[in-house]
């Protein structure tokens, strides 16, 4: 079957850049060419270049954080920068903040033109402001063809580095060398370096693993759990349980719940296509209702500059995120009333009734290599766990400054602490205290050798070189979408949307939401940009400004669930050992399922919030819990008249 699938990505990839660049085309002929530079000129150290832009826009730029405006040279040390469009001398002034008496002193910002008429934009030297597509729609054009290819040749590497490619060509306008440039520099490199941290991570939780497997600790699990939880029922239960228990951070809680359950799961005969599911229904969607989370910690900080205290949104915000909290409903119900749809039920069968737990794909991410000890007992791997939890936790915060000097920063702040973390740094840190640990505790209890213990490190290594990749490439093709200005679109976007819908907003952006991080697989990204958007479109005394908030966040966790270039989805794959694009297929239906609802509950929190404001939560919860409940019979009851 790998053989006869290989083929037909030759001619989808031929398509899709021919697609690319007729409409890169297209633009060019409609805008009357290439944005080329007009002027540089350096302010604080950083290069900024000048492009023709729209003549009806006010010339006012943040630069770095600062405000400025475009005004005639004053000739004095006032200005912070100066540049020649067209033989004239034009200064970049700081921006006259009103204040008292002084405001009708300030200058005033002049309408800085080309000799055609057009008016300039200021990027920075990061910006790709020569891209044909920078800051338009087919800056998600990308994301949308590596998904796209993915779901339909199931080749997940080739998709998204045609994804990567198609992306390069835009950000550069089809140049060859720029295009080599832009996919290892600006791509491959630049993804590696802000994902060392986590592929640290991983290396040293498959290591752990590895080493636990060595020692019989996870067989020894194993017999237990099959002696203790006698039903399919009871392990998905209790995958579920200890999936919401670990709520620290989503890549933790993917290898960590899919590295214990995955013994119990199989026992019971429960396809890894759902283990995945529950895996990964139980990461993104725990941390983002746990103010304790390297997810709260996140949006924290993406809130800071909107005038609001970041825990403060997150926490007023969690009632109204229906997606995460319909999610846990949805599964309960989902486990408790015995059925699957989609191609789900056809896994679940298939691991059922013929134990095949894979029904497709890949099957060597699930083989464990190395040698199998049976010295390990049921404690060698709940103390392990435990220290992993501790160590990280202590990582988590010590990265955020909780161990400062008395008196500076962070220092003693437990939540403080966490909003200033940095999880890429904090959990290598706690996984590398945990490795050596457990290695001195395995040989004292002598279940391991040195030798052997040393040998799981590359064995680790190797059960998670296709986890690396994924993510090395789906990095890679988020700094596409960031270098074709994918973030000046939505918000650009946002804020033509916002006018007159009221009580509609939150709802519409859910879906704004979803589709960037579906399209971008980057739940954290979207929340970069629209928190400051939510938080100036809504008044700040509104209860409509913490729907709105809810819904940023429970659309951005939607999208990343249901996209297939997700680094939450990639690792609950990699947890569960399950073929990802099984998992991306199964998982779809179920999370569109209760997207759905979500949906139809913001509406009606919205309207809700108008007609009996104050926490209006009281009421759009419970009728929205209603309403997954009520849909899930109704799922089920149209399965049953199929089965018939």
């Amino acid at each position: 079957m790998k053989h006869r699938r290989t083929p037909r990505i030759i001619p989808l990839i031929l398509l899709c850049v021919i697609l690319v660049m007729t409409l890169a085309s297209f633009v060019s002929a409609a805008e009357g060419g290439t944005s080329e530079a007009l002027a540089t000129f350096e302010m604080d150290g950083v290069i900024y270049t000048v492009v023709p832009g729209d003549a009806g826009a006010t010339p006012v730029f943040d630069l770095g954080g600062t405000k400025c405006i475009l005004c005639e040279d004053p000739g004095d040390d006032t200005a912070l920068a100066t540049f020649e469009l067209d033989g004239k001398t034009v200064a970049v002034c700081p921006y006259p903040e009103p204040e008292d008496e002084d405001e009708s002193e300030a200058p005033e910002p002049t309408a800085v033109l080309t000799a055609s008429g057009a008016g300039i934009v200021i990027f920075s030297e990061d910006a790709p402001s020569d891209s044909r597509v920078f800051g338009t729609a087919l800056s998600l054009l990308p994301p949308l063809i590596a998904i796209v290819l993915a779901l339909i040749t199931k080749e997940v590497y080739s998709s998204l580095f045609v994804g990567i490619i198609a992306g390069a060509l835009l950000a550069t306008n089809f140049s060859f060398s720029g295009t080599l440039d832009t996919i290892i520099n600006d791509g491959i490199i630049s993804a590696v370096a802000g994902n060392a941290g986590i592929f640290i991570f991983l290396v040293i939780l498959g290591a752990l693993v590895a080493l636990l497997n060595r020692t019989g600790a996870s067989a020894a699990f194993g017999r237990w759990a099959q002696k203790n939880i006698k039903t399919r029922v009871g392990a998905q239960i209790a995958t579920f349980i200890l999936g919401v228990l670990i709520f620290i951070d989503d890549y933790f809680n993917c290898l960590t719940v899919g590295s214990v359950m995955q013994p119990v799961t199989d026992t019971h005969k429960i396809s890894r296509a759902k283990l995945a599911y529950l895996i990964d229904a139980t990461a993104a969607p725990v941390c983002m209702i746990a103010p304790i989370s390297s997810w709260a910690a996140a949006v924290s900080s993406y809130a800071k500059g909107t005038g609001y205290s970041g825990i403060a949104l997150f926490v007023r915000a969690i009632p109204y995120n229906f997606y995460s909290l319909l999610t846990f409903v949805f599964i309960i119900s989902l486990v408790l009333m015995k059925f699957d749809y989609g191609p789900m039920a056809k896994h679940e069968r298939n691991a059922l009734l013929n134990g095949d737990l894979f029904t497709s794909g890949t099957e060597h991410a699930a083989q464990d290599t190395g040698k199998q000890g049976t010295k390990g007992k049921v404690i060698d791997l709940v103390l392990p766990i435990v220290a992993l939890i501790l160590f990280c936790v202590i990582g988590l915060i010590y990265v955020g400054g909780f161990f400062g000097a008395a008196g500076e920063g962070n220092t003693g702040s437990f939540i403080a602490a966490f909003a200033d973390t940095d999880a890429t740094v904090g959990l290598p840190w706690g996984g590398i205290i945990t490795f050596i640990v457990v290695v001195i505790y395995l040989l004292i209890r002598r279940t391991i050798t040195f030798k052997d213990a040393l040998e799981c490190i590359p064995e680790g290594f190797k059960a998670m070189v296709p986890a690396i990749t994924i993510l090395t490439f789906a990095g890679s093709l988020k700094n596409m979408t960031s270098l074709l200005g994918s973030s000046e679109f939505v918000e650009n976007f946002m804020k033509g949307a916002s006018a007159g819908l009221n009580a509609m907003l939150p709802a519409v952006i859910f879906l704004v939401a979803v589709f960037i991080s579906f399209a971008t697989g980057t739940s954290w990204g979207t929340f970069g940009i629209l928190i400051p958007i939510v938080v100036t479109i809504f008044p700040a005394t509104s209860e409509l400004m913490y729907i709105g908030m809810s819904a940023c966040l429970a659309g951005a966790v939607c999208g990343d669930h249901c996209s297939p270039i997700s680094d939450t989805t990639i690792m609950s794959s990699a947890g569960a050992r399950c073929d990802h694009v099984n998992h991306v297929s199964t998982q779809l239906p179920y999370a569109l399922t209760v997207a759905g609802v979500s949906f139809v509950s913001f509406l009606i929190a919205g309207a809700v919030s108008i007609l009996v404001p104050g926490q209006s939560w009281f009421i759009s919860l419970p009728v929205a819990i209603v309403l997954m409940i009520g849909t899930m019979f109704v799922i089920r009851s149209m399965n049953a008249k199929k089965a018939k």
